[in-house]
């Protein structure tokens, strides 16, 4: 059952659709490198398309009909999307559920210091990574500082042509004999991804100089007077800040065909790109379309901005009272009698490491959306095993709406595996199953994907809002 490489079928009419799409994608990535700046990304597409924030239909006291279209948030990391369909929304809704979060290193909340000259930000990494990859990679800050006083600060150094960015050091090759020896997962410690931010002392005037001012740690002094010049952030607001340390950069056309794109954060950025651009596409739906875009996957879909929070259950309860129910059983059988795509991305074969992929069940770049019926780990463990009835129900919307796809499993039985969001949608009875994006590099600094599966990804996801 070799599936077709994509790339065959089109046209320039096409080509020109994957061009549009990728181009918007790419700049999405770009603005959206943290879930705060995704979600607001987000929140203006929604808005432009006519999408009104559910707090102000609640506290105008007005009522949601088919036709409306609503987004509501959790804490600036987490939206969901809802356009009201014709039917009952009892029946159930089509749900595509993506992440905005991705694997980085986050700043610690006590984290500058100075050794020899140098100053250091403490940090602590953030979802699967294999730590030697973010050694001497040209990094960027993004995030916020919260002050006492209430002000919320944004934090972006190492994006613009003229900032400044910043690394993670390494050892010399030269004297690397000791690390070259050591076991892949411990060659750089976690303790050991600090981020390098300057070396340049504070002047101390003449006067500071005959007064006998402290010279010691004057590099730190210099960054807490640049920080307090450019942002007016003291150390201690280092407390109640999130800064996330990501690679520094643009996304770019990758291979000399501009096949593919190379980026950070693609998982599961693109899905979240294309559930997005497919919920805003699909318009008078039969049943209540849904995009949701949740945080914290990478960590275990914990806390209030995570898929285990009550964000999404409680804004569909207030969308069902909107709309004139009122019963905790109309808001169970909306959720039970819901279908779902959980919108995450899979391996993409890789022939350097053909070893880990048992290639009857791999996904390939270019050869369309991938559904992955379980993930999980060796004997499934932990995965949801999605009903066949409802991958064949879902066969039957994508070859009518002529979408490549393709089905996976991610890498060798006894390899590895991984998790999604899937299994915590599917404890409220409804039809789930995994699909997205082939990745290549999945979790480094710099992922890859096909320009193809882009577009046929948001192809299959505007079908299934439509028909499912």
């Amino acid at each position: 059952m070799e599936r077709k490489n994509a790339w065959k079928s089109y046209n320039k009419t096409d080509e020109k659709k994957i061009d549009e799409l990728c181009e918007g994608y790419k700049d999405y990535l770009f603005k959206g490198k943290t879930e705060r700046e995704g979600t607001r990304y987000m929140i203006e597409m929604a808005e432009k398309a006519g999408y009104k924030c559910l707090d102000d239909v609640i506290s105008k006291k007005k009522k949601l009909k088919a036709g409306d279209k609503v987004y509501a948030v959790c804490m600036g990391k987490t939206i969901a999307l809802f356009n009201i369909g014709k039917k009952s929304i009892e029946e159930g809704m089509n749900i595509l559920g993506a992440h905005l979060d991705s694997p980085r290193l986050d700043v610690k909340q006590n984290p500058l210091y100075e050794s020899e000259d140098l100053a250091y930000l403490d940090t602590h990494y953030y979802g699967g990574i294999k730590k030697y990859q973010w050694v001497t990679l040209p990094l960027a800050i993004h995030g916020v500082v919260a002050k006492t006083d209430g002000t919320v600060v944004d934090v972006i150094i190492g994006e613009d042509d003229t900032d400044p960015v910043f690394c993670v050091s390494d050892i010399l090759i030269h004297l690397a004999q000791e690390q070259m020896a050591k076991k892949a997962n411990v060659a750089v410690e976690g303790e050991s991804l600090d981020l390098l931010i300057a070396s340049r002392p504070i002047k101390l005037s003449k006067e500071e100089k005959k007064e006998g001012k402290n010279s010691k740690n004057l590099v730190t002094k210099n960054v807490l007077s640049i920080l307090k010049k450019k942002y007016d952030i003291e150390e201690e607001d280092f407390m109640s800040a999130e800064l996330e340390i990501v690679p520094a950069g643009k996304p770019r056309d990758m291979g000399i065909d501009s096949s593919m794109i190379i980026a950070y954060g693609q998982d599961d950025k693109v899905c979240a790109y294309t559930s997005m651009v497919a919920q805003l596409n699909v318009q008078n739906p039969e049943k209540t379309s849904c995009t949701l875009l949740v945080d914290k996957e990478e960590i275990g879909s914990v806390g209030a901005t995570g898929m285990q929070s009550k964000f999404f259950e409680n804004t569909v309860a207030e969308i069902i009272e909107l709309m004139g129910y009122n019963s905790n059983l109309s808001l169970r059988r909306c959720l039970a009698n819901s279908s779902m795509l959980s919108s995450d991305v899979s391996a993409g074969f890789d022939p350097l490491y053909a070893s880990c992929f048992e290639k009857k069940n791999a996904a390939f770049l270019g050869r369309g959306m991938v559904f992955n019926k379980f993930t999980g780990a060796r004997g499934k463990s932990g995965s949801n095993d999605a009903n066949a009835e409802y991958i064949g129900r879902i066969r039957g919307i994508l070859e009518k709406s002529k979408v490549h796809y393709q089905t996976a499993e991610l890498g060798k039985v006894d390899v590895g595996g991984g998790g999604t969001i899937a299994y915590i949608l599917s404890l409220y009875g409804m039809e789930v199953v995994d699909c997205g994006v082939a990745v290549l590099n999945m979790h480094a600094p710099w992922e890859v994907t096909s320009k193809a599966d882009i577009y046929e990804t948001e192809k299959g996801y505007e079908a299934f809002l439509s028909e499912a």
